[in-house]
Order: C-alpha cells, then sequence, then structure tokens
C-alpha cells in the first residue's frame, strides 16, 4: 500500500508540476483581475461584497457576510422611519451600515493605491509584473478619491449619530433617576 502511495504522488507530482502544464492551465483557468474594476466594486457594491467575489470567487466567506451588517444597518433605518428617533435597537443597527460602507471605501482605496507591481503579484501571479491590469490611471484615481470623500463623511456620521444617540440617551436616564 505505501508503495503504491509512493508511485502514486511520485507520478501526480511530474504530471502536476511540468512547467508546460502548470502555465498554461493558470492562463486559461484564471482571470486577470483588474485593479480599477476592483477599486469601483469595493466602493460601489462593497457592502455586498461583489469586490470579494470579483477578487476571490464565490467561496469567499468574507463576501458572503458583508451583507449581513448591510441589510442589518438597512432595518435601523426602516426602524427609525417607522419608531422615531427614540428606537434604540436602530441606534445600535445604523452604525454598522455606516461602518460597512467606510471599510468598503477604505478598501477601495487601498486597492487604487496598491503599486501595479505588487498588484499584479498578488492578484495577476501569472502575468508579468507590468501587466496592465494592475496598472493605476484616472478611473482608479477617481475611485480613490469618491470613496476619501463618502467614505470619510459616512464614517464621521456613524460615529457622530452613536455618540449623539448615547449621550441623549445618559441624560434622560440622569432626568429619570433626578425626579
Amino acid at each position: 500500500m505505501i508503495n503504491f502511495l509512493k508511485r502514486y504522488l511520485i507520478r501526480y507530482s511530474r504530471t502536476r508540476l511540468s512547467p508546460d502544464r502548470h502555465h498554461s492551465n493558470d492562463h486559461r483557468s484564471r482571470k486577470m483581475k483588474n485593479k480599477t474594476i476592483a477599486a469601483w466594486l469595493a466602493f460601489v457594491a462593497g457592502p455586498l461584497g461583489l469586490h470579494r467575489f470579483y477578487l476571490y470567487g464565490k467561496s469567499d466567506l468574507l463576501g458572503w457576510f458583508l451583507p449581513i451588517p448591510t441589510a442589518l444597518g438597512i432595518y435601523g433605518i426602516e426602524r427609525i422611519t417607522e419608531n422615531g428617533l427614540d428606537d434604540m435597537l436602530s441606534w445600535i443597527l445604523i452604525p454598522l451600515l455606516g461602518f460597512t460602507i467606510a471599510g468598503c471605501a477604505l478598501t477601495a482605496i487601498v486597492y487604487g493605491l496598491t503599486s501595479s507591481t505588487r498588484w499584479n503579484t498578488r492578484f495577476n501571479s501569472t502575468a508579468a509584473p507590468d501587466t496592465v491590469a494592475g496598472a493605476t490611471n484616472w478611473l482608479t484615481i477617481g475611485a480613490v478619491v469618491a470613496a476619501l470623500l463618502i467614505g470619510t463623511t459616512v464614517l464621521m456620521g456613524s460615529i457622530t449619530f452613536s455618540i449623539q444617540r448615547y449621550f441623549e440617551f445618559q441624560v434622560e436616564e440622569a432626568r429619570k433617576i433626578s425626579q
């Protein structure tokens, strides 16, 4: 049995690791990942996890988990429209959406500012380090600028909303105690 396994592993490693077969299969099975597309996907559709699916495939767990805080934050917004600003559960749920959007905007900034060589090494490993897919162009810079503007606004808004609701709650509790 051990001899059979040794022969199988030797035969398998020769066919799997042969240079001709290795390079030709990688080019066919793996598509080039464009940095500009990834940055825009992270900025526009990041809370849905689409940038993760683009870069890592459908088996990426974070891509499947990203819509959960997004949906919870949208539910928090719906609760505020129905119950008013005094709904304590919405105070927790709405910042989830804001922090998710801000995190995806930060991801877009990181993708856009990654050097071409590093991008191609990480996501286009079979291509040359100076391949066009990892190049930075004006659309990439546009994604970085938009993500910076919107991401910081959403982050500051989420922090402000959370802190304001917390202190208003503390004031109301102090009034109850003093009466």
